[in-house]
């Protein structure tokens, strides 16, 4: 169907006035009823190319070459108006997220029902009765309530369904799928890839399906192509893919994923494919670089040997849910409910739960920005539930919190050295500006990156160093405990294996103690030395990761590890 040849894309760069090359001579097929993944890191190209596909590049500002052949046509030769023939009726594009890609101010139904209107010249009553049915098809709830409501009002999983509903609403022979479920809960994830693979079978579409995760596309692609620095390096079947990967860049991407099967003491990280390469099997590198079990139970002697630093007795946090402005609380909204444990210093605690679980509001309740309803914190011997602001600011320099989106957490209008000195300077912590420079210079070089970064503006960074900036910034108090909520979540895999490795070697050089909240039980069962479960504010149940993981007591666990993508990747 879609025939990709010696594609070339080129940027107009207006700082230098040169031209700069994105995608370099790239040529691939895509096949009717068979769905292609195209799998790299952010930058590699993989997104230039599907928007080149669709023509959604400003031609002032891009050159583009070679040839993009659907159905044998031409796509590059269309006129604009001929191209506008084949947006949405022949080839459709679900983009990467959802929430900026709807309009805050139309509701859901109107957004699809204005694209059906457009594209088929349909009455209004018409298209929205077709919009019903795509909201059936793509299994959304309440399908008529639905259409009414705005885009603020549904989940992630469910505006991510609204957006294929918009794809599909022109019944196009060709699907893009651009990061369709980044960020996503695993379990949504697993039910938008099913979806995806169920419209495909029943429409007989072809699909090209692009992800930053190996683990992900094997879920759902036939065949692969895998994208490095705007040149495609390896292609092929999937299972060829996987079984016998032959690019040191493949075989990195494999590796830096966090497997359930292997207690690793080090994330492999792509760059250390590219620099040396290997021979060598990735399941035997994992095994050798994995801890003992002898090892695991040294560790658990020394930690719970010590009395806890931190112990939460029944603690509940309640909404009330009124009706209007001024209207009397109806309900409750149990977001935590009757919790319990103990985090022992050094130690750390993975929360694991689905969206709405309660493990971020029990993040900020320990760290008080957010009240209680009851129960009590006790913080190294203290008791904290109740702490007035003044003696609740200096606890600020023990408990620390990294944020899921580094970016926003910045102030785009202070460079980083002021970010990371501003907390030293609330506390009064060293005596003068020059000395605070100097030990957020070293925080920098703590954390891999440069002394000289400090003059630079949160934009001039990649989001995994801007990670990297936040860490040190939680660090600059030198805390006791620091909370990480979903700190990795919107990394690539590959960014992703850095920060991990670079939390638990801070642990290990300071002693670190953390509680890691994440939705993905993989990455958490990597990191946490004992896991906690949440649902629906509740614990569903707490113990050390590999018994979590080969026994889950409960349904709902097992859903949350048969949910876990990549099942050649993890067999590798």
């Amino acid at each position: 169907m879609l025939n990709v040849i010696d594609l070339n894309i080129q940027f107009f760069n207006q700082e230098d006035r040169s031209w700069q090359t994105a995608v370099n001579q790239i040529s691939f097929k895509a096949e009717r009823g068979r769905v292609l993944g195209i799998v790299g890191e952010s930058g590699s190209g993989k997104s230039v190319t599907s928007f080149a596909i669709m023509r959604l590049h400003d031609p002032l500002y891009t050159k583009i070459s070679g040839d993009i052949l659907f159905n044998e046509i031409s796509l590059l030769s269309l006129s604009d108006k001929e191209m506008n023939t084949y947006r949405g009726n022949k080839i459709a594009m679900i983009f990467q997220e959802p929430m900026t890609s709807l309009n805050p101010v139309f509701t859901c139904g109107n957004q699809v029902q204005e694209a059906i209107m457009l594209h088929q010249s349909l009455s209004k009553q018409a298209a929205k009765e077709k919009t019903i049915e795509l909201f059936k098809e793509v299994q959304l709830p309440r399908p008529e309530t639905v259409f009414d409501t705005y885009p603020h009002q549904l989940s992630g999983g469910q505006k991510q369904r609204v957006m294929i509903a918009m794809a599909l609403s022109c019944n196009p022979e060709f699907l893009i799928a651009d990061e369709p479920t980044t960020a996503l809960d695993v379990t949504v994830q697993q039910t938008i890839l099913q979806l995806l693979l169920k419209i495909k079978e029943e429409r007989n579409m072809g699909m090209i399906f692009i992800s930053h995760d190996l683990a992900v596309i094997s879920e759902i692609a036939d065949d692969v192509a895998v994208m490095y620095k705007g040149t495609i390096v390896e292609q092929g079947s999937l299972e060829q893919l996987f079984k016998n990967p032959k690019h040191p860049y493949t075989k990195g991407l494999l590796a830096c994923r966090p497997s359930p099967l292997y207690r690793l003491k080090k994330l492999p990280v792509v760059a250390d494919f590219l620099k040396q390469g290997t021979d060598q099997p990735i399941a035997h590198l994992l095994a050798i670089n994995s801890y003992t079990q002898q090892e695991i139970d040294s560790r658990r002697a020394v930690l719970y040997a010590t009395p806890p630093l931190l112990k939460v007795h029944h603690l509940c946090t309640w909404f009330p849910v009124r009706n209007g402005l001024f209207g009397s609380a109806k309900e409750v909204v149990k977001a935590v409910d009757d919790v319990s444990f103990k985090l022992y210093p050094g130690e750390t605690l993975g929360l694991v739960g689905e969206s709405g679980c309660g493990k971020t509001t029990l993040g900020r309740t320990i760290l008080r920005l957010i009240e209680p309803s009851s129960g009590s914190i006790i913080f190294d011997g203290q008791d904290i539930t109740h702490l007035k602001k003044e003696k609740l600011r200096a606890l600020r320099r023990d408990i620390q919190l990294i944020f899921q989106d580094p970016y926003s957490s910045l102030n785009s209008q202070l460079t980083v050295g002021n970010a990371l000195m501003e907390p030293l300077q609330v506390h009064g912590v060293f005596n003068s500006n020059a000395e605070r420079k100097a030990h957020v210079q070293h925080l920098l070089e703590l954390v891999d990156l440069k002394p000289e970064h400090f003059n630079r503006y949160p934009h001039e960074f990649s989001g995994g160093q801007r990670q990297r900036i936040v860490i040190a910034r939680a660090l600059a108090l030198q805390p006791k405990l620091i909370i990480c909520d979903e700190s990795v979540s919107a990394l690539d895999v590959s960014v992703q294996a850095q920060v991990l490795n670079l939390l638990r070697r801070l642990q290990q050089e300071m002693g670190l103690t953390y509680i890691f909240i994440s939705h993905d039980l993989a990455v958490v069962k990597h990191l946490s030395d004992r896991m906690i479960v949440m649902n629906k504010g509740k614990i569903e149940e707490e113990d050390f990761p590999e018994i979590i993981y080969e026994h889950p007591q409960t349904a709902y666990t097992q859903k949350l590890i048969a949910a876990i993508p990549g099942k050649l990747s993890l067999a590798r």
